[in-house]
């Protein structure tokens, strides 16, 4: 018999009340054409069947390759891939929601980027929308890696969370209990730091939820607008941004917010 190839990659998913969606998830990762070492699901106290629903789902695989992690507390999506990062045993730590999936090269070609650029810490990719229902295949197309610059990231959120490899051994991680925009404020850590950050060009996620829609979280307008605003505060009080840089960045982030808001009532309208 042959030996199964594995990357040496730990992919965290974060959990809160998906066990209509986790199957699907988990599917994309075990359909990979290199497969990474282990899967880790963190269960965010959901309170519901979700805990029964990751059981099953682990007892389909090699014993160990799925690990769960149950949280007493709901703590939101940022701890919870803490959580699992913290048990993860790969060089490498790769982010799935468990409503959204992966292509099925994902791992494959992001880890050979990473394993050939020992100097990249993180790592994203592009994403593409779909339906529910709709499965995460097509062409994946060619094209050179891009470096993130600060300003860069400063000014907008690059990746979404599924698209996301990161070296383990980091110092910085999601900040505690940050509900909002955390994911943002973790890669803005990372190449303020001065690590280097790199966008591979291919679509190797699908998203089922408009990142900048109008259902769950990120219809919560507000309240991502305000994790913003806390995040370049955050990077003032650390000394990554001056004062004139946080004051354009605040008006920056106020102008799209009225544009979200604009959409958002739109919608709201439609609705009726």
């Amino acid at each position: 018999m042959g030996v199964t190839l594995l990357a040496a990659v730990s992919v965290v998913i974060p959990c809160y009340r998906c066990s209509r969606t986790i199957e699907r998830a988990l599917a994309s990762v075990a359909a990979q054409t290199l497969r990474p070492a282990e899967v880790i699901l963190v269960d965010d106290a959901s309170g519901d069947d979700t805990r029964e629903a990751m059981k099953k789902l682990s007892q389909q695989f090699d014993p160990g390759w799925v690990k769960l992690v149950f949280l007493d507390k709901n703590m939101g999506a940022g701890s919870a891939r803490n959580a699992g990062w913290d048990v993860a045993s790969q060089p490498y730590v790769a982010f799935l929601d468990a409503d959204d999936a992966w292509h099925f090269r994902k791992i494959e070609i992001q880890y050979a980027y990473m394993a050939a650029h020992p100097d990249v810490v993180l790592c994203g990719h592009g994403f593409r929308l779909l339906k529910q229902g709709v499965l995460p295949y097509w062409d994946v197309g060619q094209g050179d890696a891009q470096t993130v610059s600060k300003w860069g990231m400063l000014m907008s959120n690059r990746f979404v969370t599924p698209s996301v490899m990161i070296k383990r051994d980091i110092r910085h991680r999601f900040i505690e209990r940050q509900r909002y925009m955390e994911d943002h404020m973790l890669w803005l850590r990372v190449v303020c730091s001065g690590d280097r950050v790199v966008k591979l060009p291919a679509a190797l996620a699908a998203i089922y939820k408009d990142p900048f829609g109008v259902t769950g979280l990120s219809s919560r307008v507000w309240l991502m607008e305000r994790s913003d605003l806390g995040n370049y505060r955050r990077l003032y009080r650390d000394g990554c941004i001056s004062g004139f840089q946080l004051a354009v960045l605040v008006a920056y982030s106020l102008l799209k917010y009225a544009r979200r808001l604009v959409i958002y009532v739109g919608y709201l309208r439609w609705k009726k």
